[in-house]
């Protein structure tokens, strides 16, 4: 993990920690960091962990959910690591192994809640909660997915509503197998499950990878892998609790995180593949009535960066992200990817 600052005009790279794969720690941290209400830091990593799954993923462990700060005591160096805690290391068993790419949601008292790719009462992945109990972290497995119609691997997280429901994608399962949208809703002592839309693999798409995001109207947005050339970008809306999912835009590459949504009702995403080169594009797409229109933002030409991967992050008109490869320098037979900034 690292953490980039601006200092004048330029960009000072702060490495804050590096994970070893251990069962104290972590390997491959797949998913967005997110800010706690004390500025803690919280994500999830792929593998690691004390857990005992197989090799999967060429490390041992089923994945963690970590924490890391400032460290406790000063320091005196310019560059000085902060400190990680494993907060829950998966078994794989009915909690769930395997977090995918999808970053945790807070509720108001600081619980955590997540997604799990494997792992649940049926081994077709889980949503889980955790909460803070007598100084430790306890996990509760809310919700196990079958891999029948209510849907199976969820890849990204989940997002809450203001009536404190949450709302997710799985990337396979459903009555197609190509996938479902859900939502979990408090019921007495546990969740209720609602499957809110099953994918054809037609003109709605299928395999969503990325996750959904909530406009103040209550209408969801997310986009799936596949479907409508290489990927769409689609719009849920409810009348009485019914919901309908409307595609408005087909894309020639696919999305791995979350869209980003601006105060005007504008869209901004990152797909992987596409674009003028092949290695990627920035988009955003501007509503008008009941029409949308796709502005292509940027082309990733490989030098600048290629295959984009993760969420997007919009802040005062500014657009951050991260490619998967490309860039000036060389990780053995890859390029290294790169961070970017897009500006108006």
């Amino acid at each position: 993990m690292f953490q980039l600052s601006l200092a004048g005009s330029s960009w000072v790279l702060n490495p804050l920690h590096q994970f070893t794969g251990a069962e104290s720690d972590g390997a491959s941290p797949t998913s967005t960091l997110v800010f706690g209400p004390d500025g803690t830091l919280y994500g999830t990593t792929l593998a690691g962990g004390s857990g005992q799954c197989s090799d999967y993923f060429s490390w041992p462990g089923c994945g963690t959910v970590f924490s890391i700060g400032p460290p406790a005591r000063a320091c005196e160096r310019a560059i000085c690591p902060w400190d990680e805690t494993v907060l829950y290391s998966f078994t794989g068993a009915t909690d769930g192994g395997y977090p995918g790419f999808g970053a945790l949601a807070l509720d108001q008292a600081g619980d955590l809640y997540g997604t799990t790719r494997q792992g649940g009462a049926f081994g077709q992945g889980a949503v889980y909660k955790l909460s803070r109990s007598n100084g430790a972290w306890a996990e509760l497995t809310l919700y196990s997915f079958t891999g029948g119609t209510d849907g199976a691997v969820p890849y990204s997280g989940v997002i809450f509503d203001s009536a404190g429901n949450l709302y997710g994608t799985t990337y396979q399962g459903g009555s197609s197998g190509d996938g479902t949208v859900f939502e979990l809703m408090p019921a007495g002592s546990g969740w209720s499950f609602k499957l809110l839309w099953t994918f054809t693999g037609g003109t709605d798409g299928r395999m969503p990878f990325g996750g959904l995001i909530l406009d103040g109207s209550g209408d969801l947005f997310g986009s799936t892998s596949r479907g409508g050339g290489a990927g769409t970008i689609f719009e849920m809306t409810s009348v009485q609790g019914m919901w309908t999912l409307n595609p408005i835009q087909n894309l020639g590459g696919y999305l791995t995180g979350d869209l980003a949504l601006d105060q005007s009702g504008d869209l901004y995403g990152q797909m992987i593949g596409g674009g003028a080169y092949g290695y990627g594009a920035i988009f955003k797409l501007t509503r008008s009535a009941n029409n949308w229109t796709y502005v292509d933002l940027h082309d990733f030409m490989n030098s600048d960066g290629a295959d984009p991967f993760g969420d997007i992050l919009l802040s005062n008109g500014t657009l951050y992200g991260v490619t998967e490869y490309g860039g000036p320098y060389h990780c053995q037979e890859v390029t290294c990817g790169v961070v970017w900034e897009l500006t108006q």
